[in-house]
């Protein structure tokens, strides 16, 4: 009977964590704004302190690594985590770009997630602030509720008419000649 108790849970604990996996968090904002405009979908940015806010894990554990999120995240938003850990080193234009996000969201505590909308306009890259969240008591149906009701506000951007991109591409070509 033991044995059968500890392959069963080996092999639930190895299936927890086959469902996280399944998810992609970027950290790289551009691929995930390329991502974001070819799926229509809005960002979701995840401002965390990884390894040492309480309320991170906590918001980790009981949504984030859930059935119900992970099915809701793949279908709904692009996942990008902006991490500032303490103890954990990360790369230096890493850093750079989450200062510069936390800066621009105004993100004065963790953990702070915002749904937003990019849009390129003059070679820059512009966000629509949908709304924002953090922790939520409730688990994933209460957190999935507050997010439903925020990515409610999203609206795609509208797909280039084949003369558009044509004009678009002639442009380009006369730049570089």
């Amino acid at each position: 009977m033991k044995k059968v108790t500890i392959v069963l849970i080996l092999f639930l604990a190895s299936f927890s964590s086959y469902a996280q996996e399944e998810l992609t968090w970027h950290t790289d904002l551009n691929k995930a704004i390329e991502i974001s405009n070819q799926e229509s979908k809005p960002l979701f940015l995840f401002f965390t302190g990884s390894d040492w806010c309480g309320w991170c894990i906590r918001l980790q554990k009981e949504v984030f690594k859930t059935p119900e999120f992970i099915a809701w995240a793949k279908d709904k938003v692009v996942l990008v985590e902006l991490d500032y850990p303490r103890n954990k080193q990360l790369p230096q234009e890493i850093k750079d770009q989450n200062l510069k996000l936390q800066q621009t969201f105004a993100v004065r505590g963790y953990p702070t997630v915002w749904f937003a909308k990019p849009t390129l306009l003059d070679n820059k890259i512009n966000f629509e602030q949908l709304g924002s969240t953090g922790y939520l008591a409730g688990g994933p149906t209460v957190w999935l509720k507050t997010a439903n009701e925020i990515i409610s506000k999203f609206v795609p951007n509208p797909k280039p008419t084949k003369k558009e991109v044509k004009a678009a591409k002639k442009k380009v070509t006369k730049k570089k000649a």
